[in-house]
């Protein structure tokens, strides 16, 4: 297998730059040239089809059947004028990736002629086999019948020759068995709350969206090293390796000139994603060797969910051309900086004002004051959920670490921000406040606050960062409909809550703004302890977090426990986000995806220390101890291969102890593995199983430090992370 590794590095040195070329010099030329958009509908649509569509998407109205009709017979022609020949209904189950089934447009005709069609019937829905994806047991293999069906406020696009429909995936029973059903109720529950609040301050307000911009974090490999290791093609990540002496030392990489060929590549990718309506605006080196980032602008929640989906599989289809792989793990190299996918979240009105950006009036800062304590309470009250819904065994590696925030759930408001809060809790609302004009007489003003206004705080998994709360806590691989479902969810029902504790003080005769005033200075007192500002990852922090009674879940099948929670349930029957039984589905999902990953792992490692390492290193040794034998037959003291001996040595220590040690990790794995209750299996293989990874990783490495170079099978940190 050492010939594999060489025959790639010599593969790299090789590489030429395949060139790039843009359909024009200008991005607005050709952006959105593959999506069915709102401008392309309007000009092949009738008046009342296109109304009707508008406002199915702004108000989730039923589309009559006429309507589909319509929509799917100029979809269809836009589509093969595209080139396309195929549609797909493209939606996204609960594997963590995209899914396509491609049907051709061709029909035969009676007569024996064929021709293309489209109906509307195949755009609004489609039935895949439900059993065949998870589903934590709402489907059952003879129960397969599933739907997917037509998303209209996520517009349809073309990806080679194949039109995709944007759909969410239901059981036959009515289950969400996706991310983007539950999204579109959580988006729709924030609009509802979030405007009867708003109202409190502007009447003109009638819809609010959820805004999102998402920070793609991600690492490039040559492909041919990434198939010269079956530990990261077959669990993303390198499972052995040794340090490369420079690594992130240097702090050279981050923002430093972008190499030619990863050039190559983003102008590559961004081009096709700039065609798929994803507006690129963003590209640089991250802190890691060979770790990069992309960032679009800001765009409604459903659609930035969307195009970052897409925008993943993308990525992944143009490295190809360009002999790159695309490692969207979370930790795919120990020892350096990991990826996330930095969310930031805001609320804008359909007047353009952005909820959380502190405005120059008192009202305005009074609006924005209520919806930001309103975050921090449903934050405070819901941090275990959060913290659950960015859980995955590839972010456990990663929570925690010199790049990641830490498990625990904690908000960074900046000192100015946090010192007003201090403020307001700490001013009294008397009688003589209630009979002003003004509330925002006798209370701290922030007229003055800029978008920079507060520090950016890496350590902090929420920080409010000027006008937006930016989620750092999401992993670099995860779709980010889960957490803004969850997001969404619990600030929503917070906003519930407060509307409904303001309206009954001004029942009882409160004014408006005081009642306001009076609820929001409680809430910042309740929710204090959610509010940190220094440095998440030290000691004395976790000490605090205990004291202040917030949770530190730092591996996920803990951390999933919320899901089954009594409050959990009732805060999704009262919202209608997810039935109990799709709640607790999803719980079994996600630690059936945790024990299979780890168990993949596991295995990955057992087959290539038995069949890739050991044998490397007693080959290696036999070498070693042929030599000190031929220094021994010319009569040489064995001062002349005391070196050897002690090679020799030490490769029988670590291979004694790798050997042993995976046999203890095979049984473990195999008592986890008839372990039925699915938590305890979880469990299992966190605490017993992949507790064995890094004992033995220790030992290989040291391996690879012994072994002569011309001899090491497997590509080293210094090739997979420089070679490029």
């Amino acid at each position: 297998m050492s010939s594999l590794r060489f025959q790639a590095l010599n593969a790299v040195l090789s590489r030429t730059i395949p060139e790039v070329k843009m359909p024009s010099s200008k991005l607005s030329d050709f952006y959105g040239s593959n999506v069915f958009d709102q401008k392309k509908m309007k000009d092949s649509l009738s008046k009342e089809a296109f109304n009707s569509i508008i406002e199915s998407i702004n108000s989730g109205t039923p589309i009559d059947r006429g309507i589909s009709e319509q929509v799917a017979s100029s979809m269809k022609s836009w589509a093969m004028s595209r080139g396309a020949s195929h549609y797909t209904h493209w939606f996204q189950p609960l594997t963590g990736t995209t899914a396509e089934k491609h049907d051709s447009f061709f029909e035969p005709g009676s007569d024996g002629q064929g021709l293309e069609k489209f109906s509307g019937e195949a755009l609004s829905q489609q039935e895949p086999d439900a059993s065949s994806f998870p589903n934590g047991g709402i489907r059952s293999t003879f129960e397969a019948r599933g739907y997917t069906a037509w998303d209209p406020s996520s517009p349809a696009f073309i990806i080679g020759t194949t039109l995709c429909i944007p759909t969410v995936f239901i059981s036959y029973t009515g289950e969400a068995l996706d991310y983007k059903a539950p999204l579109l109720k959580a988006i729709g529950l924030m609009d509802k709350a979030a405007v009867a609040v708003a109202q409190y301050f502007d009447k003109s307000i009638e819809k609010i969206n959820s805004s999102l911009g998402i920070e793609q974090e991600y690492f490039l490999v040559d492909l041919a090293l990434f198939n010269a290791r079956p530990d990261l093609y077959l669990t993303g990540r390198a499972l052995f390796g040794h340090m490369s002496a420079k690594n992130q030392q240097l702090d050279d990489h981050y923002f430093g000139s972008i190499p030619e060929r990863v050039l190559a590549y983003m102008q590559d990718f961004e081009t096709e994603a700039i065609k798929l309506g994803i507006p690129l605006k963003t590209r640089h080196n991250e802190v890691a060797p060979s770790q990069f980032e992309c960032a679009p602008l800001y765009e409604e929640m459903n659609l930035a969910i969307d195009h970052n989906s897409l925008l993943m599989d993308l990525m992944d289809k143009v490295a190809r051309r360009h002999n790159f792989k695309v490692l969207l793990h979370e930790k795919p190299y120990a020892g350096i900086n990991g990826s996330g996918k930095h969310n930031n979240w805001s609320l804008i009105t359909n007047t353009g004002k952005n909820l959380l950006s502190p405005g120059k009036t008192p009202k305005n800062n009074l609006m924005f004051l209520t919806f930001f304590v309103n975050t921090i309470r449903a934050v405070f009250e819901y941090s275990d959920l959060l913290r659950a819904s960015i859980a995955s065994v590839n972010n456990d590696h990663r929570l925690g670490a010199n790049e990641a925030p830490p498990a625990i759930i904690s908000m960074f408001l900046g000192s100015q921000l946090n010192d007003l809060l201090d403020e307001i809790e700490s001013s009294r609302v008397t009688n003589k406040m209630k009979q002003e004009p003004s509330l925002w007489t006798n209370i701290p003003k922030i007229p003055q606050i800029l978008l920079d206004n507060t520090d950016r705080n890496r350590t902090s998994p929420l920080a409010f960062t000027g006008n937006k709360f930016e989620l750092r806590a999401v992993g670099s691989s995860a779709n980010s409909a889960n957490p803004m479902t969850i997001l969404n969810t619990i600030v929503a029902d917070q906003l519930n809550k407060f509307k409904a504790e303001v309206d009954k003080l001004i029942k009882k005769g409160e004014k408006k703004d005081v009642a306001i005033m009076i609820v929001i200075k409680r809430y910042i007192k309740e929710s204090k302890a959610i509010r940190f500002e220094g440095n998440g990852y030290s000691d004395e922090w976790a000490e605090e977090a205990k004291k202040r009674g917030l949770s530190n879940i730092k591996t996920t099948p803990k951390a999933l426990d919320v899901l089954l929670d009594p409050k959990t349930d009732k805060l999704f029957q009262d919202t209608g986000v997810f039935s109990k039984r799709e709640s607790h589905a999803r719980h079994e999902i996600l630690l059936e995806s945790y024990f299979k990953k780890l168990q993949i792992e596991a295995r990955v490692m057992g087959d290539l220390v038995d069949n890739v390492i050991i044998p490397t290193a007693i080959n290696y040794q036999t070498t070693l101890i042929d030599n000190v034998k031929g220094l021994k037959d010319l009569g040489l003291g064995e001062d002349t291969y005391a070196a050897q001996l002690d090679i020799i040595k030490k490769i029988s220590g670590h291979v004694n102890f790798i050997r042993t040690a995976n046999i203890e990790m095979v049984n473990e794995r195999k008592k986890a593995n008839n372990i039925e209750d699915i938590r305890d299996k979880s469990i299992a293989y966190d605490e017993k199983v992949k507790s064995f990874f890094d004992p033995i990783r220790y030992h290989v490495d040291k391996l690879e430090q012994l072994v002569d170079d011309s001899k090491w099978p497997l590509p080293k940190f210094r090739e997979l992370l420089f070679l490029k």
